[in-house]
């Protein structure tokens, strides 16, 4: 009964300061104008069809290490959890192995809550780079979903909240993505792809409810991955004339509200 008393008290503090302060989702300086890969570290991924330069790239976490792969030497954007700055576990000290000596363009920290310096030297320890760095708090991760899901969440605990590559999603289709292609994302798999250690995978519920949310939204969100599509149903990725095809054919009333995010002011 404590438990859930004090549960209960967590999800209306945060609501009430969350209406309080009316915090914004992160923004970008200069927002996406085509397609947008966004890699997660599940251990399988696929290049999507037809990807050349007019792709932007999200990675999350150590996913860098595919996308290096691929040739890219830094993603536009990379979400890096707190807990990987510092953390001792197996999933922070092998991300923190994968980034050694490696940079991205735009860094998210999210959840950080120590000091600015602490986070800089931290990322110093490790070698890695970043040409513009910022901290995402909760509620500003709370406002992503939001503004774009429709889904206000009070992230409770890793069924309450989605992965950071959902946020990614979300983070790409509020900064004016045509269509968002995630690879490396599967609800239903487990481990990462920079580790053997078969980490089981947390947020299942809520990455697999948000993902068919947006589908009924209308947004343009594709899957690079086949087992992903038939698993979740969201469309496979075959290049951009077929994508265009499929968004035609599955535009809703509330899609405009996915082009009225896109032509959201910077």
């Amino acid at each position: 009964m404590a438990a859930q008393f004090s549960e209960l008290k967590k999800h209306y503090y945060r609501q009430i300061k969350y209406h309080l302060t009316r915090p914004k989702p992160p923004i970008l300086a200069e927002r996406f104008h085509g397609p947008v890969l966004v890699v997660g570290s599940a251990p399988v991924s696929n290049k999507p069809a037809d990807f050349d330069d007019s792709f932007r790239v999200i990675t999350i976490n150590g996913s860098q290490m595919v996308t290096k792969g691929w040739g890219i030497e830094a993603p536009d954007v990379t979400l890096l959890q707190f807990n990987q700055i510092e953390g001792t576990n197996t999933n922070a000290v092998e991300v923190r192995r994968v980034l050694n000596g490696e940079r991205t363009k735009m860094l998210y920290v999210l959840l950080w809550r120590k000091e600015l310096q602490r986070l800089e030297d931290g990322l110093k320890a490790f070698d890695y780079g970043y040409d513009k760095l910022e901290i995402v708090d909760r509620y500003r991760r709370m406002a992503l979903l939001d503004r774009v899901g429709g889904v206000k969440c009070s992230e409770l605990g890793a069924d309450d909240k989605c992965s950071n590559g959902i946020n990614a999603v979300l983070l790409a289709l509020y900064n004016g993505a045509t269509e968002v292609i995630i690879t490396g994302i599967n609800p239903d798999s487990g481990g990462h792809v920079y580790n053997t250690e078969n980490l089981a995978r947390l947020h299942v519920r809520k990455d697999r409810e948000v993902l068919e949310r947006l589908i009924e939204r209308g947004y343009p969100v594709f899957t690079a991955d086949p087992v992903v599509s038939q698993s979740v149903g969201l469309p496979l990725w075959k290049g951009r004339a077929k994508a265009a095809g499929i968004s035609d054919a599955s535009a809703k009333p509330v899609g405009r509200e996915a082009a009225r995010l896109g032509s959201l002011p910077g």
